[in-house]
């Protein structure tokens, strides 16, 4: 920059002001006095014309003599050097990083932005008061547990205790609503993310206050310590992750107060002349120069447009020579820059505020260097968004629009677009924020009162449709739900407007038509969101730039809305396309490296391992080579000592390296066409699309996709982009933003409670009737505050159209599963997120966005529910998924809770029949060495509602207590499954390997889970015994419940089992059928002596009723074992009822008096009597009578009428065995089977069981070879020595 003054010459750009005499005479532009009066007109002070005769001419010769009499500032004005009175310390305020704090903290690089790393880090800044009346804001990023005020420099804080908690230190909690000094009492309103805090110190009358928002809150403290050697710092503690950003002066303050002055001093003598030459600037733009005519015309700022005009370029480079410094401070480009085209924006229509934006930046760029254009713009977006994210929510949005319509306006601007996207916003700031609608705290504030004057709330649970309560709705309760409906509509209208203008925003930041000289705006957007994307899936970004989920869910919505505006767009310009209805990611995307999916897990395992295993599979099926190079650089292992390191350019995060080969044919080293490996920030635009010989993103198509493509490939990567996004952190929030609606309910339940109780109330109880009174109130107002609120959430977060967006990413992700299903093994290259996204957003639209919105009215929902289901079918067991367990897991938990409900359950019947036969095929595998229980709860459900007493929702036991969610899977109605029934007994009658294996391991698994419940109920109840007050551990408990609710449900499963195929226990010319029946009497024998013993433990445990055994009762149990036996011994045929029988009683655990106890009758009744009335005192399925129907009783009392007959038989006709001849096993049963070649004995019931799991003898661990029957085997010895 040159110095000023005549004579001198500066140049900025290409254009060049001179004073050359030779050239001060003849301007070759405009006659002189038609340029006199332009430059008076610009340059005056009050920029009117003056009277001619009193001015001296001016022109570009003396014009910046002109300009630094009018740029002069009064002395008072210029900025003081040296301490202010009252002040001590720099007078550039910022955080004392070096010594001023305790704790673990992140400071930003400006040193005025603080995030907690520790418990309750607390930090102060470099400059301290003493004296007059002082102030500062702090801008509230997090509303969570912090303390903002004054300290003094002998406050001494720690981990436990910061600002406010120890002398001369003084705080404001909004997260607590309460002041701190020392003590603590309650002050002021609750904050929010957004709001702004402005701190007032008084030092002249020695008070403290507190604003929010720019509303007081009122004197705070007052008498603080003042004198010698007391001056007060600003000061916050703040615990972990919570954050907040300072403004001592650097910028304007938002809410300045009037007799209090910021600790830093704003920059007076350049805000005077910045705001001189925004005069002079905003002159040029009002007024042209006809030349023809010789005269001024004034014009509107709108209508104004830079013609190349000499006089007007050299007047506007004056300008900018003296401005362009200027706009390099944050201070002058909030102040001044940022006021002006806020006051276009909100002055002229969205077109006239375009165009003035349009001029200026135009002019920013001709004649300011760049590197001052880009401290500008960095500044300037900086101030935008930070204006945008803390401003306080009014009626009508007019604030948050004017801020976006800015936002949009310079955007629009090609070269401004560019770099804001490479270098800004992405990088420096959080860009999501503009994406982001924020939630009113307080609706008082956001005047919700005004646009919902009458509130409503649901009369009824989450369940909402289907209660009764719904159907009894009053004419005036219709009235009022009317009107809240009205008032909930203007308020989504007005919210739209906003969204609609981030729609715009992220349009912009998609164009790829503006190429011209440059990379198109979509492909660095395309850099940057990958950045983005990688930086939270990872968390190991920068704390400050990681995207919060309440604002990731907004930026999902409307980079949806966007992505299928231009995805349809391209649509319209190319027939051959599809529409972003038929959306889905081709399956090469996940296996080529063109898309970096950092370190996230795919299907099969880590990347490095499925490129070495699925190489020869890439490379017949797509014609894809992984390059050597690449499988080295993955493991260390593989790393050949003799080999050179790879260089240095293989170090940079890039994309898989793959060879291209000729489509289609064999290969030929020859015909291999080599594709650079480019880091992301190198990729160009031919590299994502492609061109006539590169196929970019799409690059190793399988056999199975089409060949046409869906749409530019540039927008497959970000549909790719908002899967992901969808899983690092929506869904989450989207549940998490249910608790409004938990809250709602909870209060109207509190309130119908009060109600009830005030009509109940005597009248003569005045005392109790304004309590009541008084708690109605309370109830009221919350509803009222939390009806509004849930208005807003409902219009941001659960609208019909953002449910649809969710929608439409689930069918994306179903396309997109069973595209990638066809390539067979390359299946596994898929990231586990797309099976992730499709459960979890079903789950989503099934559980968060009801009753207001019901999935049953999204177009296809039949469709998408089969399909999903069938994908869920599949893959629950499927072979190339061998990820984290999570994915398995998901899969399983997903399949369960889809089987719990009618429309889902139907939905899993609909899909292809061997589809169907496979699934069950997998339910049925042994539960050996993998996670059975979800398979078993599976079974369950398809069985629940045909077995004995089993078409309860709740345990009788539990219907006075309240469940905990009622939309939980366990607690649907019964809906079983006949179909899927049928399945599964056509497989275990068909194929002779399924049955035995199955069986044998839910015996196993059944004899594990009662034998751990027994151990743990005998551990309780010897803790409950002791005299020492003693606590039983939950997660004990828990697992103690955990392994009963595991016992019914295998019992139940046994039950449906023997129902739909009895002969697999009962025919015992099946060669296991005698074995499996003697282990499953055995095992209800157990079950049933441990249950129904008198004052046994399980009783005294049942009595207790601990927290965490509600479910452990005696009715699901003794049910289950009872169904069983009742299809054994009453339903089975003659034969296969004898031979059970005679097992059963064969058993030597077999006690009749536990079937007597199922009637509550102590022993067996005489014979021919009939059964007295049951003991109210003890248990009996005769009290159940709604739930055990006239028939189950009449069917329990045959089988034990069948039981005590036998028995009788039974002990008549037996004999006495000796000792030598009992099983050395069990001792229960005679000797029956000597082994093969070893020779030793046991009953056949032993070793069966043990040849289930094991070869080995018993005795001698000799293989075992064969079994023989023990009476052929002394018969055969007889013979050989009579020989």
């Amino acid at each position: 920059m040159a110095s000023k003054g005549a004579g001198m010459s500066f140049s900025r750009k290409s254009y060049r002001l001179t004073s050359d005499t030779e050239k001060s005479r003849v301007t070759g532009i405009v006659p002189e006095k038609l340029l006199n009066d332009y430059l008076y007109r610009i340059f005056s002070p009050d920029h009117v014309s003056t009277v001619a005769t009193s001015r001296t001419p001016l022109n570009f010769q003396n014009l910046p003599e002109h300009l630094d009499q009018l740029l002069q500032v009064d002395n008072e004005d210029e900025e003081s050097e040296g301490q202010v009175e009252g002040r001590l310390g720099p007078s550039t305020v910022v955080l004392d990083h070096t010594g001023g704090f305790e704790g673990l903290l992140l400071v930003d690089d400006d040193l005025l932005g603080v995030i907690g790393h520790s418990n309750f880090g607390t930090i102060r800044s470099t400059t301290c008061v003493y004296k007059g009346k002082w102030v500062y804001e702090v801008l509230i990023s997090s509303q969570g547990l912090m303390q903002i005020g004054w300290c003094t420099i002998n406050c001494r804080f720690n981990q436990e205790e910061g600002v406010g908690d120890t002398h001369n230190s003084y705080a404001y909690d909004g997260n607590r609503v309460r002041k701190w000094n020392v003590t603590t009492t309650n002050y002021g309103k609750a904050w929010a993310a957004g709001d702004i805090v402005s701190c007032l110190i008084d030092l002249d009358d020695g008070t403290l206050s507190f604003s929010l928002n720019g509303v007081s809150l009122g004197t705070a403290f007052e008498d603080l310590s003042r004198g010698p050697g007391m001056a007060y710092f600003p000061a916050i503690s703040l615990s972990f992750k919570e954050s907040v950003a300072f403004n001592f002066g650097s910028r304007p303050l938002r809410y300045p107060v009037a007799g209090y002055r910021p600790l830093q001093d704003p920059p007076r003598a350049d805000l005077v002349r910045a705001q001189k030459l925004l005069g002079c600037f905003r002159a040029v733009l009002r007024v042209e120069l006809d030349a023809v005519e010789g005269r001024l015309v004034d014009k509107e700022s709108s209508e104004w447009q830079l013609q190349g005009q000499p006089t007007v370029l050299l007047t506007l480079a004056h300008i900018f020579h003296r401005f362009a410094p200027l706009l390099r401070k944050v201070y002058l480009v909030e102040a001044v820059l940022m006021s002006f085209l806020l006051g276009a924006v909100e002055a002229g229509t969205p077109v006239q505020a375009q165009s003035v934006v349009r001029q200026v930046l135009d002019l920013l760029w001709l004649f300011m260097e760049d590197y001052e254009v880009h401290d500008c713009l960095k500044q300037l977006m900086m101030s935008l968004l930070r204006l945008y994210r803390f401003s306080p929510i009014v009626p009508d949005l007019s604030l948050q629009i004017h801020y976006l319509r800015l936002t949009i306006a310079i955007l629009r601007h090609e070269k401004s677009r560019k770099f804001l996207l490479s270098n800004v916003l992405f990088d420096v700031l959080r860009s999501a924020v503009f994406f982001y609608i924020k939630s009113p705290l307080r609706v008082e504030e956001a005047g919700l009162q005004e646009l919902i004057p009458t509130t409503w709330w649901p009369h009824s649970g989450r369940e909402g449709k289907d209660s009764k309560e719904a159907k009894d709705e009053t004419a005036e309760q219709r009235q009022r739900r009317r009107a809240y409906e009205r008032g909930c509509q203007r308020l989504k209208k007005r919210i739209e407007v906003v969204e609609e203008l981030q729609v715009q925003i992220l349009k912009l930041l998609l164009n790829n038509k503006d190429d011209n000289g440059g990379e198109a705006s979509r492909y660095i957007f395309l850099t940057k969101f990958r950045k983005f994307l990688q930086e939270n899936a990872s968390g190991r970004g920068n704390m400050p730039m990681l995207c919060p989920p309440e604002y990731m869910v907004c930026f999902l919505h409307r980079l949806i809305s966007a992505l299928r505006c231009c995805w349809d767009e391209y649509k319209g310009a190319n027939p051959h396309a599809s529409f972003s209805e038929e959306a889905y990611i081709p399956p090469q995307i996940f296996y080529n490296g063109k898309v970096d999916y950092f370190d996230l897990q795919r299907l099969g395992g880590l990347l490095s391992h499925l490129r070495k295993t699925l190489k020869d599979d890439l490379a017949s099926k797509t014609n894809i080579l992984i390059d050597p190079l690449e499988l080295q650089a993955t493991t260390m292992d593989d790393l050949d000592e003799d080999e050179e390191p790879a260089p240095a350019a293989a170090q940079v995060p890039r994309t898989a390296a793959v060879s291209l080969m000729t489509p289609r044919r064999p290969l030929s080293t020859s015909e291999k066409v080599k594709v650079r490996t480019l880091s992301a920030e190198q990729r160009t635009r031919e590299d994502i699309e492609g061109s006539h010989w590169n196929e970019g993103l799409l690059l190793g198509r399988p056999p199975e996709e089409p060949e046409q493509p869906l749409t530019e490939n540039s927008l497959l990567e970000v549909l790719d982009g908002a899967v992901m996004m969808y899983n690092l952190s929506v869904h989450q929030q989207l549940g998490k933003m249910v608790g409004v609606s938990d809250d709602v309910n909870e209060y109207a339940m509190a309130l119908r409670d009060t109600e009830d109780k005030l009509r109940r109330c005597p009248k003569r109880r005045k005392d109790i009737l304004a309590e009541l009174t008084k708690s109605q109130k309370v109830f009221s107002e919350k509803l009222d505050h939390l009806s509004r609120r849930l208005a807003w959430v409902h219009a941001t977060v659960y609208s019909q159209e953002k449910m649809l967006d969710i929608y439409w990413l689930l069918r994306v992700c179903l396309r997109t599963i069973e595209h990638g299903d066809r390539t067979g093994s390359l299946f596994a290259f898929m990231p586990e997120f797309y099976l992730s996204v499709a459960i979890n957003s079903y789950s989503a639209l099934k559980n968060y966005f009801g009753p207001v919105h019901s999935m049953e009215e999204l177009p296809g929902y039949e469709e998408t529910l089969t399909r999903l289901a069938a994908i869920l079918a599949k893959h629950f067991a499927d072979t190339r998924i061998v990820g984290t367990a999570d994915i398995r897991d998901s899969l399983m938990q997903a399949l369960a809770s889809y089987v719990c409900y009618p429309h889902s359950l139907r939905a899993v019947e609909r899909i292809p029949e061997e589809q169907r036969i496979a699934m069950v095929r997998s339910l049925l595998a042994p539960y050996e060495q993998r996670p059975w229980a979800q398979t078993n709860w599976i079974l369950v459900r398809l069985w629940r509602g045909c077995g004995f007493g089993y078409r309860y929702t709740r345990l009788p036991h539990l219907l006075k207590t309240k469940p905990e969610d009622a939309n939980l899977p366990s607690l649907q109605k019964p809906c079983p499954s006949t179909l899927l029934q049928q399945h599964m007994a056509d497989l275990l009658r068909q194929d002779p390997d399924v049955a035995p294996s199955f069986l044998n391991s839910v015996l196993n698994q059944l004899n594990w889970a009662f034998s751990e419940f027994v151990g743990m109920i005998q551990e309780i109840q010897q803790a409950a015994e002791r005299l020492e007050r003693n606590f039983v551990d939950s997660r004990q408990l828990k697992v103690c419940a955990t392994c009963f609710d595991l016992s019914v449900s295998l019992l139940r499963v046994l039950e449906m089992t023997i129902t739909l195929v009895p002969e697999i226990f009962l025919d015992w010319s099946q060669p296991t059928s005698e074995m499996l029946l003697r282990r499953l009497a055995q095992l209800l024998n157990q079950v049933l002596n441990r249950v129904t013993a008198e004052r046994n433990l399980f009783d005294r445990v049942v009595t207790l009723r601990l927290p965490g055994l509600e479910s452990v009762d005696h009715y699901p149990i003794l049910v289950a074992v009872t169904g069983i036996l009742v299809q054994l011994l009453v339903h089975g045929p003659a034969s296969g009822t004898e031979r059970a029988t005679s097992v059963l009683l064969a058993d030597p655990c077999f006690q009749l008096r536990s079937i007597c106890y199922l009637l509550g009758q102590p022993e067996p009744p005489a014979s021919g009597t009939a059964l007295p009335a049951p003991d109210q005192k003890r248990f009996s399925l005769q009290s159940y009578t709604d739930y055990i129907s006239v028939e189950e009783l009449a069917q329990v009392e045959q089988m034990l009428a069948h039981l005590t007959s036998a028995s009788a038989q039974a002990a008549a006709a037996s004999l006495p065995t000796s000792e030598e001849d009992l099983c050395p096993i069990c001792y229960a049963h005679p000797i029956s089977a000597v082994f093969q070649p070893c020779g030793h004995k046991s009953c056949k019931a032993c070793i069966n069981q043990h040849l289930m799991n094991n070869k080995d003898c018993f005795f001698c661990k000799a293989t075992i070879v064969s079994v023989e029957d023990w009476e052929k085997a002394a018969n055969s010895s007889a013979t050989s020595s009579a020989a």
